[in-house]
């Protein structure tokens, strides 16, 4: 039996607006979890969610993401940003090292509301729902979208309960030659 050993940036990687992810150990290598690096671009809000059997471990590597990891006082469906725990716990601005486990049954959610990528290394325990789940999203996201009903299916399949939408929602580039740019005189 041999192992996996893979040098920086090597993997198979599904590339999309929304998300970079880069396979790196998977069912197919015999690995019980499925373990990815993954760039999320500024904008990108995953939205709240839960898996009912699925444990998740997230770790920043570079950048900085918000994140969240418990059940709310109360569950509001366009926005997990300001959810409380019963505890007081609020989201969490999480910088390079910091790290998520998520249980089965937690919501969870995490965005990029910086103006540059984040990286992660991010796995999923059994393998290999995710696999196939990022597969799937990947292929819905490169024909630029699909009937939501068709998605909350997909969900169901791949044991995600969303609970607030996914958005992505890239930072406006600044044009300093455009006339509404912060920058710009007036006459």
């Amino acid at each position: 039996m041999t192992g996996l050993i893979l040098p920086p940036g090597q993997g198979r990687k599904l590339i999309t607006k929304a998300q970079e992810v880069t396979f790196k150990a998977t069912k197919d290598h015999g690995s019980v979890l499925s373990i990815f690096e993954v760039v999320v671009p500024p904008g990108f809000d995953v939205g709240a969610h839960v898996h009912g059997d699925a444990q998740e471990f997230f770790y920043v590597l570079d950048g900085e993401l918000e994140v969240l990891a418990f059940e709310p006082v109360q569950r509001t469906e366009q926005d997990w940003h300001t959810w409380q725990s019963p505890d007081g716990d609020t989201a969490v601005r999480a910088t390079e090292g910091a790290f998520m486990f998520v249980p089965p049954g937690t919501p969870h959610a995490f965005r990029n509301a910086s103006d540059r990528p984040a990286r992660m290394l991010f796995q999923c325990y059994p393998s290999p729902v995710h696999e196939l789940y990022f597969e799937e999203i990947a292929e819905i996201w490169a024909a630029g979208g699909a009937d939501p009903d068709a998605i909350v299916e997909m969900r169901k399949r791949y044991d995600v309960t969303q609970i607030t939408p996914q958005r992505y929602e890239p930072p406006a580039l600044f044009d300093p030659h455009s006339s509404d740019s912060r920058g710009a005189s007036k006459k």
